[in-house]
């Protein structure tokens, strides 16, 4: 007599948890996203509460979501290569320039990073304070500054400095502000031509990494190499 192959219940997914490990799957892990860590902070961290309510249905969309005040959200899939590449460890001092919704922020103090975030547009640093209570995330400070203006001040060292918005050159003194081992993410170029890279200072020496291309909005008072005057 045979007996039907018992099969295991699978918990059923909600349409947002289901959305959420479809961004997962079909975005992020098929752009080389393949660190665990990483990707389990993803699929813990709620997308959809950073976002604005009027665009709550492109939460999980390949796309950079409006934020207002001309500011994006970036796609999800540059969110987990830029966590990829910065492998943040428990205790790391992370300075972010762009706070936008502050979801980049609550990933990385998921990490186990302290985050210092300047955001220039004070409606959009409120908001960012406001999802850090809401949501419980710890760890995150938001200053409504210039963060370009802080980084030109060097008035501290960092395990990591994130550039949420791309430059059209990286001053070396941004890069000096950082501590032994530590690494700098930033969108550098102008259009069409921007890449992503990695910079890690070690034994007192910059090594650049080329991570992908891609475009991004500039940020607010970027750096601009003077020019020549004939």
């Amino acid at each position: 007599m045979q007996t039907a192959a018992l099969t295991p219940d699978v918990p059923k997914r909600s349409p947002i948890e289901q959305a959420r490990f479809n961004m997962i799957e079909q975005q992020i892990r098929p752009w080389d996203v393949l660190d665990t860590r990483v990707l389990d902070l993803l699929a813990a961290t709620p997308r959809e509460r950073y976002v604005p309510i009027r665009y709550q249905k492109l939460a999980f969309v390949d796309t950079e979501v409006p934020l207002g005040f001309g500011q994006f959200m970036w796609p999800p899939r540059v969110e987990g290569r830029c966590l990829q590449a910065l492998q943040l460890r428990p205790g790391e001092r992370v300075l972010e320039v762009g706070s936008g919704s502050g979801y980049l922020a609550a990933l990385m103090a998921s990490a186990g990073a302290v985050v210092t975030s300047y955001e220039i547009h004070a409606e959009l640093a409120r908001r960012a304070r406001n999802a850090m209570v809401n949501n419980g995330v710890e760890g995150v400070e938001i200053h409504k500054a210039c963060g370009v203006a802080a980084l030109d001040a060097a008035a501290d060292q960092w395990d990591a400095i994130v550039l949420t918005g791309s430059v059209p050159y990286l001053p070396d003194a941004w890069l000096e502000q950082l501590t032994e081992g530590g690494r700098l993410f930033a969108v550098v170029g102008e259009p069409p031509a921007m890449h992503a890279r990695l910079y890690t200072r070690t034994a007192g020496a910059i090594t650049a990494t080329h991570l992908f291309e891609t475009s991004l909005l500039a940020l607010d008072n970027a750096p601009h190499r003077n020019a020549f005057v004939f």
